[in-house]
């Protein structure tokens, strides 16, 4: 259930019995082979499938984050750091001020991670609110998937590559990571990682692809109990 779906009286009456919502942070950047806003709709999947089986209503999602990074790369719409921080707690502070004191956080985007800081600076400004951030590939839940396959996950690979997120044929043969160290600007970046995949397998078998949605899927489901 989708807040786009409902009227203002809809959400009224939800608040009655139910005070949690699930807001989205993504992402609008490259990501090889896959859709620009990957970030957005793996988190966006995780959302409805979760809210399908709880009730738990899911906002808007956040269609753009931080990413200087990948600005070489055509497609790529990048905020600042302090938009990213200003949107977040506008968007917080409203769900507040309606009555939901219970959010889950499901971050897509690694860039959104100093976000973390300002949404620890609203908590304590509402003592009743309660904020859980996910970051669904960095879960012991999901590494244990890949450890399980052998697999190393990483920007634009296997990990990312589900079904609904593939706009091309995907390279079958794997990509060796490239060596770099340090912080790199926007043109070095695209040097170096050329195509925008990070490196290792391009795509898996979707047995793999839906054993590692599930894991998330079910830590979704867990935070939900805000226990």
């Amino acid at each position: 259930m989708r807040l786009e779906e409902l009227n203002w009286m809809d959400v009224e009456n939800y608040l009655k019995t139910d005070n949690r919502i699930m807001v989205v942070l993504g992402a609008c950047e490259q990501h090889a082979y896959l859709s620009l806003l990957t970030d957005v709709k793996i988190p966006m999947a995780l959302a409805d499938a979760a809210s399908q089986e709880s009730g738990v209503l899911v906002g808007p999602p956040v269609n753009f984050g931080v990413s200087p990074y990948f600005m070489n790369y055509p497609g790529t719409i990048s905020l600042r750091v302090n938009t990213l921080l200003d949107v977040v707690e506008d968007y917080l502070t409203s769900l507040y001020q309606h009555g939901f004191r219970r959010i889950l956080i499901l971050n897509g985007h690694g860039g959104n991670e100093p976000a973390r800081g300002r949404i620890s600076e609203i908590c304590n400004r509402y003592d009743d609110l309660n904020v859980i951030w996910y970051s669904w590939w960095t879960s012991h839940s999901v590494e244990q998937v890949a450890v399980g396959h052998q697999l190393k996950p990483n920007h634009a690979n296997w990990l990312e590559a589900f079904p609904f997120v593939r706009v091309a044929e995907l390279p079958e043969k794997p990509k060796t990571p490239p060596h770099y160290q340090g912080l790199m600007g926007a043109k070095q970046m695209r040097t170096v990682f050329g195509d925008g995949s990070f490196g290792g397998e391009y795509v898996v078998s979707d047995e793999i692809m839906n054993e590692l949605f599930y894991a998330a899927y079910e830590d979704v489901l867990h935070y939900l109990k805000f226990e």
